[in-house]
């Protein structure tokens, strides 16, 4: 097998129905920070090491928009270091993830790989894994080239 030629899946685009109310969801509940923003239907961020990017959908499209048979992604995913920090994000975000739009869409979970997590969604239905991952949750990202 070759080494990948990239450094890991560092970026992800989703198509949101309101991007105001997404920013907030992404901001105020995982702390993304806005790091772009080249015109009112499009906003990048960053956490350090890796890059979020939400669109509007356009308002012929969101005419006709149905998340119930339109969303594509099935999840994305934030690693956490610890099952113990998994507890710390649910309990600091389920008391107010539905005033958010969000939702608690599984409870915490200890899978057979190890692995511990909850599932969440933001206010477009996108799911998000919050993971402790053994493997994955070791590894340490540098932000120099």
């Amino acid at each position: 097998m070759t080494a990948p030629l990239h450094r890991g899946l560092r970026h992800l685009a989703l198509r949101v129905t309101d991007l105001p109310r997404s920013r907030r969801f992404y901001e105020q509940l995982l702390g993304f920070q806005a790091i772009w923003e080249p015109d009112p239907q499009n906003i990048y961020f960053s956490s350090g090491i890796d890059n979020l990017a939400l669109h509007q959908i356009s308002k012929t499209e969101l005419a006709s928009y149905d998340s119930s048979n339109t969303q594509l992604l099935d999840h994305m995913g934030v690693i956490l270091d610890s099952p113990q920090a998994v507890d710390q994000l649910y309990q600091a975000i389920a008391p107010k993830i539905e005033s958010m739009g969000g939702r608690i869409v599984k409870e915490p979970k200890q899978h057979r790989d190890d692995s511990y997590s909850f599932y969440f969604s933001d206010p477009d239905g996108n799911a998000i894994q919050a993971l402790y991952e053994p493997t994955i949750s070791k590894l340490r990202f540098s932000t120099n080239p």
